[in-house]
């Protein structure tokens, strides 16, 4: 029971902590998507520096992707 008790509480963290990183990361995005600004900054971030027809093709993308998590299953295409 000493074992049992702190493996369930570190499970139950990770999981919790996972859900809570994917909710805080859409909401990121979704304020990025209506904020150039924040688009600007997270790409010099990464090196790229983008002029404005760049910066409105990645608005656009950011708002066509679906709303599911990455790597979610539920982006996932039914077979027809």
């Amino acid at each position: 029971m000493d074992y049992v008790i702190p493996i369930i509480t570190l499970i139950v963290g990770l999981v919790g902590g996972f859900f809570i990183g994917v909710f805080y990361l859409r909401k990121q995005l979704t304020k990025m998507q209506s904020d150039p600004q924040m688009l600007q900054k997270m790409a010099k971030q990464m090196g790229y520096n983008l002029n404005g027809k760049q910066m409105q093709r990645a608005q656009q993308m950011m708002k066509n992707q679906p709303s599911t998590a990455p790597g979610a299953s539920g982006a996932r295409r039914k077979k027809k």
